[in-house]
């Protein structure tokens, strides 16, 4: 994997360490509601001029969006539905935010493209790795949705697998609510410490929650980093593609 080293000249409290090349960013369904069920303009928008900001930078950004705004598939089927229709109907949440994250894109001059497991020619291409690859490295902008296509398949497992089938340099995580990892959930324990970085095997046996154990299992084995981030803010999305030290950062060694 190749990454970008950027250097300062002056000294900084937080000074960046490693610029990716290619990154595939996870956001979630919740940030795209504003904690609402639907789609809040103001969100989008926001988060469409940081992912503008980043590629006019020059760096390829792939976007896996969740569906959480709209449906979770594993709520539905507790209240009685089966799961296999009710994740089907959480993939097509998912597309309906790929589809309004484009438009603000576009909007702020970024070409863009849609690419779903589920065929739906009108409204986006299949998901063709090489194709998302070609659109990366002509500065577009490629948007993930639809999960796997299948079932039982969380959308943290597709943004592992996406990111090892276009060969990114790192997995974005855009948490909403929390800012990194800590030692115990901060929002229910005051001595939650955060941790700056910590490896695959160590989140696993402290049990800490940040993603479903396929996605790690997919980065350990991969020795793929995995960025875990807040989403609140007007620059995080900016800051953690600059490479400064936000978030915590999870490493295979």
């Amino acid at each position: 994997m190749t990454m970008v080293t950027e250097q300062s000249a002056t000294v900084d409290e937080n000074p960046p360490t490693m610029r990716p090349r290619r990154v595939v960013l996870k956001l979630s369904g919740e940030v795209f509601g504003g904690g609402a069920v639907g789609v809040e303009p103001d969100v989008v928008q926001s988060l469409a001029k940081q992912i503008a900001t980043v590629t006019r930078r020059g760096i390829q950004v792939a976007v896996v969006v969740g569906g959480g705004n709209f449906f979770r598939g594993a709520e539905l089927q507790k209240r009685g539905m089966d799961r296999n229709r009710a994740d089907y109907m959480g993939m097509l949440g998912t597309v309906m935010n790929c589809l309004a994250l484009q438009d603000f894109l576009e909007k702020e001059g970024i070409e863009t493209r849609v690419q779903t497991a589920i065929t739906m020619a009108q409204v986006a291409e299949p998901y063709l790795p090489l194709r998302a690859i070609r659109h990366l490295e002509k500065g577009r902008v490629v948007i993930f949705g639809a999960g796997a296509g299948m079932p039982y398949f969380s959308t943290d497992t597709v943004t592992a697998q996406r990111a090892l089938e276009i060969h990114a340099d790192m997995v974005l995580m855009s948490k909403n609510g929390v800012d990194g990892v800590y030692t115990a959930d901060p929002r229910i324990d005051p001595t939650a410490q955060k941790l700056e970085t910590i490896t695959f095997q160590g989140v696993l046996q402290r049990g800490l929650r940040v993603a479903d154990q396929a996605a790690f299992s997919l980065c350990e084995e991969n020795k793929l980093p995995m960025l875990v981030f807040g989403a609140e803010g007007d620059d995080t999305i900016v800051r953690a593609c600059a490479g400064e030290r936000i978030g915590t950062l999870i490493t295979a060694d």
